[in-house]
């Protein structure tokens, strides 16, 4: 006979629930049955923001007023402004609010955690720069991307890429130390390539706004995705299912990753 077994409700914290990948997965989450505190800077259960220290410090406590058990952690919050605000949110918010639950974390039987990183990730990086925030060092941060904003072109991008490279060199150097694999917690991100937004059908609407996203990041595999592809590895990564996966970076990319890298990983 199949299993018609349902899995027990969980509760989910999701940051950048408002809106695009976060919204698709808090969605997700709620049709499956499950408890989703959203986290935005509006209309949301939770309003923060994560961009500094005393919004984090806000949220955890107000979360933590809301419940006594966080099962899962989705910190996707995040900016694309080629400008330091994408260090703060990118990589300080996320890790930050995941620091932040873990007292609520360690109090569930299967804790989750998933930060949404890029596959910008694999674009240049600015060596100081990552530095710095792999430091905790958020004023050094901040100055280095006004600086790389004032230089112009596109050094300003180098903040998004640098924040998204950090998130993923943080989540592989502590997936297994005590306080997440010790304690049971699995630690990992999906890195999407070319997500389709409102912001970005607007140049898929055009051939050269379809050209330049091709070129940019190519995806041989039927494209473009969609929010709701990249929340469903999301929910998965986060669900009961993927208890023996930890410090892995999912590119849910349409291959721009295998493109990119090919062999390269071996």
């Amino acid at each position: 006979m199949p299993n018609t077994e349902v899995a027990a409700p969980r509760v989910y914290v999701v940051t950048g629930a408002g809106s695009g990948i976060g919204q698709a997965s808090a969605a997700q989450l709620i049709e499956e049955g499950h408890r989703v505190i959203g986290v935005d800077l509006k209309n949301t259960e939770v309003v923060a923001d994560l961009s500094t220290e005393e919004g984090i410090a806000g949220m955890a406590e107000e979360i933590s007023q809301l419940t006594s058990v966080v099962d899962g952690v989705i910190a996707n919050a995040g900016t694309s402004l080629q400008a330091p605000l994408d260090v703060a949110v990118n990589f300080f918010g996320a890790v930050g609010t995941v620091e932040g639950l873990l007292p609520l974390l360690n109090q569930s039987d299967a804790p989750r955690v998933c930060i949404t990183a890029s596959a910008a990730s694999l674009h240049p990086a600015h060596d100081d720069l990552l530095e710095a925030m792999l430091n905790g060092d958020r004023a050094t941060a901040a100055a280095i991307g006004e600086q790389l904003v004032a230089a112009g072109g596109m050094a300003g991008y180098l903040n998004y890429s640098s924040s998204k490279q950090a998130v993923t060199r943080w989540i592989r150097s502590n997936a297994t130390t005590e306080g997440f694999a010790g304690a049971g917690i699995s630690l990992n991100a999906v890195a999407p390539g070319v997500v389709i937004t409102p912001m970005t059908e607007q140049l898929f609407a055009t051939e050269e706004g379809r050209q330049q996203m091709e070129q940019g990041m190519p995806s041989p595999l039927n494209g473009p995705a969609r929010a709701e592809d990249i929340a469903a590895a999301i929910c998965f990564l986060t669900s009961t299912a993927a208890g023996k996966i930890t410090g892995q970076v999912l590119f849910v990319d349409s291959g721009y990753d295998a493109l990119t890298r090919g062999d390269s990983s071996w």
